[in-house]
């Protein structure tokens, strides 16, 4: 494809060897990309996976294949790469794998790499966007049909298994990452997964849940009361919400990425929580939850049209609970499209 030959040329390199699954995934077509790597050169990819999948590749993907184990597989991309400046993904490559491949390509010049594809597939096409609604769909269905469960008495970890159950009857073939499902006090931890805790009346829970669809992923979170909260409690989601709400209006091509984090910020700043805000504002989602563009206070990315990104502004408190509200937003021609439906409840 002419991008990949474009992109290997700006890198640098006349091929680069690809074991990032996700990466794989993209380059191929081969919807198990954990058991594959790829060879890309301006002339195509090569798939190298093994005999379990012969079949699956060849009704796949339309790259050139080559079933086998190492060390075949590198003794026959040996023949491709001699001469030749190779591209590895460093972020993604083992050192006995390097030194694997320094052993088996003498003849080759490596070179350590990082973002070529990542850059690529921060634009999404609008066969991508369709998938990763489906995933968005699945996931708003399934908080639909559990939200009712989410009450005193439940079991935190009840919850989730009630959302894995509800994604799976909807088309999920699996999570986009380890469900977070954390109330009372628990919620001021911002990866909280479900514990054996049993809710209790007057608490908020905040319930972070992602579908994989045809290989790309959803994420969203919400955060609701069991019973009647605080006014403190109440103080600290509104907040959240404003922050949230006002950052997802900002969104079109050609924003800063960093000043959307700034303006999250700035607005739990003033309500007093922002030492309280402890991660990024989002990032972007695709064949992999957590990809570009980065929505962080230092990042370079600014927003074009055909990126989904996540917005998701917290407060965590120890000792008394957390709110974070996320909602998966594509960046449109001329502003923005919220792709999660779920309700944001009045609290």
């Amino acid at each position: 494809m002419p991008e990949f030959a474009a992109a290997l040329t700006r890198a640098g390199v006349d091929a680069l060897w690809v074991s990032r699954p996700e990466n794989v995934r993209y380059v191929t077509g081969f919807t198990s990309p954990e058991d594959g790597k790829a060879l890309l050169t301006p002339q195509g990819a090569v798939l190298y996976t093994d005999a379990r999948y012969t079949e699956q590749a060849r009704l796949e993907s339309s790259a050139e294949q080559f079933i086998a184990r190492p060390p075949a597989t590198l003794e026959h991309a040996a023949e491709r790469v001699r001469g030749l400046r190779v591209g590895f993904e460093a972020d993604a490559l083992t050192v006995a794998a390097l030194d694997d491949l320094r052993r088996f390509w003498p003849d080759a010049t490596l070179v350590p790499t990082t973002g070529i594809l990542e850059t690529l597939r921060l634009i999404k096409t609008p066969d991508e966007i369709e998938r990763i609604r489906q995933a968005q769909r699945i996931a708003d269905e399934a908080f639909a049909a559990v939200r009712p469960l989410i009450r005193a008495g439940a079991v935190e970890r009840d919850i989730e298994f009630a959302i894995e159950g509800e994604m799976r009857k909807r088309g999920a073939r699996g999570w986009a990452h380890g469900f977070i499902v954390a109330g009372g006090e628990r919620g001021a931890l911002p990866h909280g997964h479900a514990s054996d805790r049993v809710l209790q009346d007057g608490e908020l829970v905040t319930v972070d849940i992602g579908a994989v669809y045809d290989g790309y992923v959803s994420d969203m979170t919400r955060t609701v009361r069991v019973g009647e909260v605080s006014a403190e409690l109440r103080r600290i989601y509104h907040a959240v919400l404003e922050a949230e709400e006002a950052a997802i209006r900002a969104v079109r091509p050609g924003v800063r990425a960093a000043d959307l984090d700034t303006l999250a910020r700035d607005i739990l700043t003033g309500h007093g929580l922002g030492e309280a805000f402890a991660h990024s504002l989002g990032h972007g989602v695709g064949l992999a939850v957590h990809e570009g563009p980065s929505l962080r206070g230092t990042s370079d990315d600014v927003l074009e049209p055909g990126m989904v990104i996540t917005i998701e502004p917290g407060a965590y408190l120890p000792g008394l609970g957390g709110v974070r509200i996320e909602d998966l937003v594509l960046v449109t021609e001329d502003g923005y499209e919220v792709l999660s439906t779920s309700p944001k409840e009045p609290v």
